[in-house]
């Protein structure tokens, strides 16, 4: 009986070991697909650049809205569209406020395309909220954003078109007027 004891303990405790050692495989496996990073947003600062709580700035790849504010790009945008820049303003608010409505004080995950930043410091990205809902493209689709590709950030430029197509056939966002 002695003996039998014996053998029970011994099948055991290797079994135990199996279960602890597959335990560890389980969790190497887990670790190898890195879990995702979000970081909310700060702010939009207009329709197409968010502030991270960082304090880091993001550019949204693909994406151009009118400008809201004061800048060089706004009366190179009025020259070349014929548009009154109060008008060219208007439209930016309404893409800068479907953005914050879209994105503020929501955990965010960043991809980044070949280049990570642009010559301001601004990091590059294609932005996921937790639901799964890419933001860069959902911006051009409800018609909030023209298209701007700059490669070789192109990864997804097909995409981004067809959206922008459908959303000025529809007449979706800024293209009921």
């Amino acid at each position: 009986m002695k003996h039998f004891t014996h053998i029970v303990v011994m099948i055991s405790l290797a079994l135990s070991a199996t279960l602890i050692a597959d335990a560890g495989v389980i969790a190497l496996a887990a670790k190898k697909e890195a879990p995702a990073r979000y970081i909310v947003v700060q702010r939009a600062v207009d329709g197409d650049t968010l502030k991270l709580a960082s304090g880091e700035r993001v550019r949204l790849i693909g994406v151009d809205t009118p400008e809201v504010h004061e800048s060089v790009k706004l009366y190179r945008d009025a020259r070349r569209s014929n548009q009154d820049i109060k008008a060219i303003q208007a439209l930016g608010k309404k893409a800068s406020d479907f953005t914050k409505k879209l994105v503020e004080g929501k955990p965010v995950r960043l991809e980044f395309d070949v280049e990570k930043k642009d010559r301001y410091g601004r990091l590059l990205a294609y932005v996921y909220l937790q639901d799964g809902t890419f933001v860069n493209a959902e911006i051009i689709r409800q018609g909030y954003a023209n298209v701007m590709t700059i490669p070789p950030n192109v990864k997804y430029q097909d995409m981004f078109l067809k959206l922008y197509r459908e959303a000025r056939e529809a007449r979706r966002g800024l293209w009921k007027e």
